[in-house]
């Protein structure tokens, strides 16, 4: 009887390593990654990014709902390609970079959504403010490069509202109606190094 529990709790533990074990965990490659948003402006839209950020995320295609992401911006990298347009988002008005220096998300919850799609729900926190949101996301496989890291891909999209993080700067058009939307699309097309564990020490 003691065998065949011993038995039990070793294939119990080998069957937990191997699972553990297909979870790779990966760093966004900035280079190759970006963080991109949209908003309407009187009767277009404007588009911007943030150029600096870093985050990790950990996916196992097998097993979705073990996957994590965590991804930290800095507010005063954002651009808009005017630079008295990018002045204002910085300052109080909009994203305050002295005062908030960084979006942080955090995920919660992720749930397969069809062949290769997720949805991923996580907590959102910018400008003092912490909101969930759930993010539609495509998997875009995993390749090792030529350089024999390991790869993989992912492209994020939501609609956050910018007044539910304080954000509500605006001006009323004479006609009627405001200069800016409220709602913002976010695009996130990422790419990630898997990570190396260190190799052991000499003894």
């Amino acid at each position: 009887m003691k065998r065949f529990y011993q038995l039990a709790v070793a294939t119990v533990l080998i069957a937990l390593a191997s699972q553990v074990a297909q979870a790779a965990e990966y760093s966004i490659d900035p280079s190759h990654s970006s963080v991109a948003f949209t908003i309407r402006h009187l009767v277009s839209k404007v588009t911007g990014r943030f150029n600096d950020f870093e985050g990790t995320f950990t996916f196992d295609a097998k097993k979705a709902e073990a996957s994590e992401a965590n991804m930290t911006i800095k507010t005063a990298s954002i651009t808009t390609e005017n630079d008295k347009r990018d002045t204002h988002l910085k300052s109080a008005d909009f994203f305050d970079v002295k005062k908030f220096p960084t979006i942080t998300f955090k995920s919660k919850k992720i749930t397969a959504d069809g062949e290769g799609k997720y949805k991923l729900v996580g907590d959102v926190t910018m400008h003092g403010v912490t909101h969930e949101e759930t993010f539609a996301v495509e998997f875009g496989g995993t390749v090792k490069d030529p350089w024999g890291n390991n790869r993989a891909g992912f492209s994020a999209t939501t609609k956050l509202n910018r007044k539910t993080y304080g954000i509500v700067w605006n001006k009323t058009l004479d006609n009627g109606g405001y200069m800016l939307g409220d709602d913002v699309d976010v695009v996130l097309n990422l790419e990630g190094t898997e990570k190396t564990a260190a190799p052991a020490a000499k003894k």
